[in-house]
């Protein structure tokens, strides 16, 4: 008896977290970047990544979702002045325009809303993920290609509230040559998977050095074993990012669309990919 009412039961339908986006907003595809841990780069990678898209004609525009750790508007060079509020019809309150950086790519990023880009954001999980979400339904991004997320670090609650409230359409997962690597790709792979969400690549940052003397790349971090994780997790890896000192300071003086170092052209293989 007990089986047949067990079989007999109607399953509940899955919770749907899924916001929609502002009606002036035409995004076509949205890119997370992410990274298993902290410290390997992800946004100087998102912004580069951003970089590469514009530069190939692509409509572009970085959603920076590490609201305590904001610092996407500083490599860019955009400022609280740079974003607009616009009265929308429907709305009592103004919506949100974004800022431009000075080759055309949209920044919304916690920093420009607040005065002081010193103060820190000392919120709960519950206020951070309802900003994101506001990032998506109440600023008007206009026609963007490709929108590239930078993801705080690791696979907790504010990961968890982009990829079950915005519609990301894949993921590029940055990591660093050490052997603990496969682990972060691992962890990073397995919270793709229970978000039904497609690995697009890993990209390797601070693969080498390259002496300014005789050209030789030095492996600070010995050799990589990036793609043969990449391989072993079913995926690709997109590229290897030096340790550039010049990326470093062009990024330091918002000056990061005009660095000329910018080696990924593996991008170009995998974005056309996603469905």
């Amino acid at each position: 008896m007990a089986e047949e009412k067990k079989e007999g039961r109607i399953p509940m339908p899955k919770p749907n977290f899924r916001v929609d986006a502002n009606p002036g907003s035409h995004v076509k595809k949205m890119i997370a970047v992410m990274s298993g841990k902290g410290g390997v780069g992800k946004t100087s990678v998102t912004a580069l990544c951003a970089l590469w898209a514009r530069r190939h004609g692509f409509g572009t525009a970085v959603m920076d979702c590490d609201i305590t750790g904001p610092s996407i508007p500083k490599m860019f060079g955009v400022t609280p002045d740079g974003v607009r509020v616009m009265q929308q019809q429907g709305k009592e309150e103004g919506v949100l325009v974004p800022a431009e950086s000075a080759t055309g790519i949209k920044v919304m990023s916690m920093n420009l809303l607040m005065e002081d880009e010193t103060q820190p954001v000392i919120w709960r999980g519950p206020v951070v993920a309802g900003v994101i979400k506001q990032f998506w339904t109440d600023v008007v991004w206009g026609d963007v290609d490709y929108m590239f997320v930078d993801m705080p670090p690791g696979t907790g609650d504010v990961p968890l509230t982009v990829f079950q409230s915005l519609p990301v359409d894949g993921i590029i997962v940055v990591t660093t040559p050490q052997d603990l690597v496969s682990m972060i790709v691992k962890k990073a792979v397995r919270m793709a998977e229970q978000m039904n969400v497609p690995i697009l690549g890993v990209i390797e940052n601070m693969s080498y050095v390259k002496c300014p003397h005789c050209g030789e790349e030095i492996k600070l971090f010995g050799e990589s074993h990036t793609e043969e994780a990449a391989k072993a997790e079913g995926t690709v890896l997109i590229g290897r990012l030096p340790i550039d000192p010049a990326m470093t300071a062009a990024a330091d003086n918002g000056k990061i669309e005009y660095y000329e170092g910018l080696d990924l052209d593996g991008l170009g293989k995998v974005l056309p990919k996603i469905d």
